[in-house]
């Protein structure tokens, strides 16, 4: 029997919702505060999933302020296949409130925002028999409204539903009719890791619910399972009748309380019906497959930046502003113009991808011409690591809270190098005196108790030899040092100037791609 390796979508891709339509699956994750937003995927197989692009793309459907904070914006979609339409709802959290989007294709265009009058986070969407529309939604508890799809005025309610039994942070329901029954999938106890799966079922969409006798159904809460954090669940059935559920969840890494540096990512499990209730996993690192599985060609290593767009993998911190960022102006390379100084506050320019694997090597072709750019290895404003060049120099500069500083420097020649960061788990890296210990004489990071080790290298021309200038502990990347629901993001940007990248690479380790 094949097998699959979770997770099925690696790196900062949480709160999964899916839906199949045929023999075709589709599912979107949560974008927080990068634009474009709401990745898209698609699948013939629950395993192996393909990027289609994201939902909201264009600024009329979403705009990000640049006083949205870090892990604002847009939190925990939903999406559903229904009347030959598809259907993503979700909240962009202090900027509006919720919001419905349609498109005849998932490639789209989706349409406009249709405003929805509720409050709270995490609206799901469903019909009943007679063709009602039903939101339910967390606020304080979980509540439902009957809503004009159209027009996103509440008809009815809103009423209050089943919350779970008892842990914090009821959330992210999901209402399915499944036979007689109305069952109300949630997550509760957190998003950290108390997190876990709860059910229950009515006989109408406004309940009253039973819960089901072995809540939660899911959660590793306590346990010494490498996944944790298992949570925010979804629930589809193959063409066969099989059931299966996405889920979020994270790798934590590296001494107590351990580390997770990806943020939430999407991971899939079984599901088998016992008496009438959902019997769910534990979520292992490796399953037995669905039946026929449908690979694909492995991404791309190298993005030479030769079409006139960008592709759907890259994001930007809130907006993308126009002028600050070109393929055509140098055809072949990205262009990007600052527009801002520093990457500590927002309102700068970056184009990024999420870290997908725990290993991996990031590396980028630049020319940066009288200009300050550079690779950056980001959580947030106040949390990022980055390689970059101005005025003759080569350097590494550590964002950690309130501090800032270099911690090595490098002179370089003029004209292009590359950049590169190497992330490994453990100390794999070769035994080489960095720049920056020949600076101080003292060795640079703990290598033994993180999650990870970043490494930063330089190679000032075409038969250069690396040059390592750093190495990091990625302690200081992760969601429990910063907070927040994302994970890293790795990619490129300008602080001063106009700079060209001829091209990116990301590349997982050899045989460490899980």
């Amino acid at each position: 029997m094949s097998s699959y390796q979770n997770p099925v979508i690696g790196g900062f891709h949480p709160d999964p919702s899916l839906c199949r339509v045929g023999e075709d699956y589709y599912l979107a994750c949560s974008s927080f505060e990068y634009f474009p937003g709401v990745p898209l995927f698609h699948s013939r197989d629950l395993v192996h999933w393909r990027r289609l692009g994201n939902v909201l793309d264009r600024p009329s459907q979403l705009r990000l302020p640049p006083e949205t904070a870090a892990s604002g914006g847009i939190y925990a979609p939903t999406l559903r296949h229904h009347d030959g339409r598809f259907w993503m709802i979700t909240t962009l959290v202090a900027g509006g409130g919720t919001f419905l989007v349609t498109a005849e294709r998932p490639e789209g265009p989706w349409s406009e925002p249709v405003w929805v009058d509720v409050p709270g986070i995490d609206p799901d969407i469903a019909w009943d028999e007679e063709g009602s529309c039903w939101c339910a939604y967390s606020d304080g508890g979980i509540r439902l409204a009957r809503i004009d799809p159209d027009t996103g005025a509440v008809l009815d309610g809103p009423f209050e539903l089943w919350s779970g039994t008892g842990l914090q942070y009821p959330e992210a329901p999901h209402l399915y009719r499944i036979g007689d029954w109305w069952y109300l999938l949630i997550a509760e106890g957190g998003t950290e890791r108390g997190h876990a799966v709860s059910i229950a079922r009515a006989r109408s969409p406004r309940g009253p619910f039973e819960p089901a006798p072995a809540n939660p159904i899911l959660s590793h809460s306590a346990t010494d399972r490498p996944i944790q954090s298992t949570g925010h669940a979804d629930l589809v059935t193959t063409p066969d009748g099989a059931w299966w559920m996405a889920l979020l969840a994270t790798r934590p890494r590296g001494h107590t309380p351990n580390f997770h540096v990806l943020g939430r990512e999407t991971f899939l499990t079984p599901v088998r019906w016992v008496d009438g209730w959902p019997v769910v996993g534990p979520v292992e690192e490796r399953h037995p497959a669905p039946s026929p599985l449908h690979p694909l060609e492995p991404e791309p290593v190298r993005d030479d930046f030769d079409t006139p767009g960008l592709a759907p993998v890259w994001v930007s911190p809130r907006e993308r502003r126009d002028g600050s960022w070109s393929t055509t102006d140098r055809p072949g390379w990205l262009r990007l113009t600052a527009t801002g100084e520093t990457l500590d506050r927002p309102g700068y320019t970056f184009v990024g991808r999420r870290q997908q694997h725990p290993e991996c090597r990031i590396s980028a072709h630049l020319d940066p011409g009288a200009a300050r750019a550079g690779l950056s290895v980001r959580l947030d404003e106040a949390h990022h690591y980055d390689l970059e060049v101005a005025d003759g120099e080569a350097r590494v500069v550590a964002r950690i809270g309130p501090l800032g500083q270099c911690v090595a420097r490098h002179p370089v020649p003029p004209g292009p190098l590359t950049l590169v960061v190497d992330v490994r788990t453990h100390d794999v890296l070769p035994p080489t005196v960095t720049a920056a210990e020949q600076l101080t004489g003292e060795p640079l990071g703990v290598r033994a108790t993180g999650p990870d080790t970043l490494a930063f290298s330089v190679l000032p021309g075409e038969a250069a030899e690396p040059v390592r200038l750093a190495e990091l502990d990625g302690r200081y990347l992760s969601t429990e040092v910063a907070t927040g629901f994302t994970g890293r993001v790795v990619g490129m940007y300008a602080t001063r100037g106009s700079a060209d990248f001829d091209w990116f690479d990301y590349l997982p380790a050899p045989g460490r791609a899980e």
